[in-house]
């Protein structure tokens, strides 16, 4: 067989196989390396308010917030906030006040309704009684080390950086379904950050750390710019990008919570998250194609066995083509087991979850065919457009110059 003997469409399978087996290894490459992280240091210039909006419980909230209450840095307020005054979390939130008494710690709560995105009217709510001049934004499922605060708001220190964000890695709480949730977040979507980080992007923001100072929150018109935003993270940062300000993705590393119980909600839950990325970087939605590594390897290894029994072309088999197409897909094996190892090394899941890592691919390439269509995504039980009515922001960098 020739090379010229394959079809356009055997050689797109080609080309896409071998793309997934390079991904797969960069993926691998690019997470981090044991070693100590980076120590951070206060900023001993400003303080800080901590804004956590909160919705219902959850299965370890109570645990989760009270990282937050033991940090080192030597000021913080903790402002909490419901949307309802039957909200269970409140309940936490007395709790929490209750044995942490030397913290700061308030709780607000306030129903009015300023857009869409509910959970920004709640940070609207919220905002009027932070009282200092560095600004934390963290989800509720997230737990952190001691040392969480000095080490995010230090990037701060430069005046070019606009926003300090975290990746997260992912912890299972419960039975089968979570156990899957887990592998999306831990070897799907960090790597694929990571990856994207490495190649020089820095459009990104993630709602379990959003670092920023007063006066650029003030300049991107407030949290109201971001009212009728589904991905209010990501127009957070990008709002401050269009000042000319820079995104850090920082060191840490926080801790989340996986806690769908059925498949039901955990394919909502990651539909959400998909539709969001098509929604904000379509170009980059499409890209993902390649990330979805063993359904790839398995196309692969069907190619490789049309070459060599010279299924595949019009000229018969190609020994040398076959040879090197299957070396090729027995990389990507190589590949993908070793980004599992890498993801799971903390964890020390790796036998448990191995066996769950062909699944978590192929649910993930049926989820992208999916998140190509359809228009609005299910957030904690409501319906949301993936549209986003996006606001300008106040002050451009010019404007910033002229007025100085």
């Amino acid at each position: 067989m020739t090379v010229h003997s394959l079809s356009v469409l055997e050689w797109l399978l080609v080309g896409l196989c071998c793309a997934a087996t390079v991904y797969a290894g960069v993926a691998a490459v690019a997470m981090p390396f044991f070693g100590k992280r980076a120590a951070g240091c206060h900023l001993g210039w400003t303080s800080v308010s901590v804004l956590k909006p909160l919705c219902g419980t959850e299965p370890r909230l109570y645990e989760n917030l009270v990282t937050f209450c033991e940090q080192a840095h030597p000021r913080f307020q903790l402002l909490f906030g419901v949307s309802s005054p039957v909200d269970p979390a409140i309940g936490v939130v007395r709790r929490l006040q209750a044995a942490y008494p030397q913290c700061d710690i308030e709780l607000v709560i306030d129903s009015r309704v300023h857009g869409s995105n509910l959970k920004v009217s709640n940070l609207i709510n919220m905002a009027q009684r932070a009282r200092h001049d560095v600004i934390v934004l963290a989800d509720s499922d997230i737990a952190v080390e001691p040392d969480y605060l000095d080490t995010v708001t230090a990037p701060l220190a430069d005046a070019d950086t606009g926003v300090v964000t975290c990746l997260y890695r992912a912890q299972s709480v419960g039975g089968f379904w979570p156990r899957v949730g887990a592998l999306f977040i831990n070897e799907w979507f960090a790597p694929s950050v990571r990856v994207a980080h490495a190649g020089g992007s820095r459009r990104f923001g993630f709602g379990a750390t959003l670092a920023l100072r007063r006066t650029t929150l003030e300049n991107i018109g407030g949290f109201e710019a971001l009212k009728d935003c589904l991905a209010d993270d990501y127009w957070l940062a990008e709002h401050a990008r269009t000042l000319g300000l820079n995104t850090v993705l920082s060191s840490v590393m926080v801790a989340t919570d996986v806690i769908e119980p059925t498949f039901v909600t955990l394919w909502l839950r990651e539909m959400r998250w998909l539709r969001t990325i098509r929604s904000v970087n379509p170009s980059g939605f499409a890209s993902l194609i390649i990330t979805f590594t063993s359904p790839w390897l398995l196309v692969g290894a069907l190619l490789a066995a049309g070459l060599n029994n010279g299924g595949i072309g019009s000229g018969g088999a190609d020994p040398l083509m076959a040879l090197t197409f299957s070396v090729s897909t027995a990389a990507g094996v190589v590949a993908r087991v070793l980004l599992h190892a890498r993801s799971a090394r903390i964890s020390r899941t790796f036998w448990r979850d191995l066996p769950l890592v062909p699944l978590r691919d192929t649910l993930l390439a049926l989820q992208w065919l999916g998140a190509v269509f359809g228009s609005h995504v299910v957030w904690r039980g409501a319906r949301m457009s993936v549209v986003n009515r996006v606001a300008q922001p106040r002050t451009s960098i010019v404007e910033m110059s002229d007025r100085g």
